[in-house]
């Protein structure tokens, strides 16, 4: 019996993800960069930059791997402080993200949408769009922990 195999399970295997919060002041007033997406599900809507871990991938490389290809922003301090995974929050199927989030310091930094992005734009917080999943949720949480 390879070693592989060995350790294998009985039990259903979510998919995994992270998404990423980042915020900039524009104008002394905070912003969050999203992307319009390309692709199913919620194709066109407006959502946090993230998507799926590789295999053998760490969650911070990941959710630097994805900002950078999705937005071109990358050496951004990123936080990781939350773990979603409610049943139906991904109509593809049972996932969890896990959740980053940081805070561009001085200009926020030019962005370029690339890779399933359509488009990316930093929104003003209190003035934000529809988003898909549950990335309301997402940056809520972590308003609260930006503002402690």
């Amino acid at each position: 019996m390879s070693k592989q195999s060995q350790y294998t399970y009985d039990f259903p295997r979510p998919g995994v993800a992270t998404d990423i919060v980042l915020f900039a002041d524009v104008d002394e007033e905070p912003h969050i960069l999203l992307i319009r997406r390309r692709n199913e599900p919620f194709r066109g809507d407006w959502a946090l930059p993230g998507g799926f871990l590789d295999e053998g991938e760490t969650l911070r490389a990941c959710a630097e791997r994805e900002l950078q290809e999705e937005t071109g922003v990358s050496g951004v301090c990123l936080t990781q402080f939350h773990c979603y995974g409610d049943p139906g929050r991904d109509p593809r199927g049972w996932s969890l993200s896990i959740a980053f989030w940081g805070e561009a310091k001085g200009d926020p930094p030019p962005i370029e949408a690339a890779d399933d992005a359509d488009e990316a734009a930093w929104y003003p917080l209190n003035a934000l769009p529809p988003v898909a999943f549950d990335h309301d949720e997402i940056i809520a949480r972590a308003n609260l922990l930006r503002t402690q």
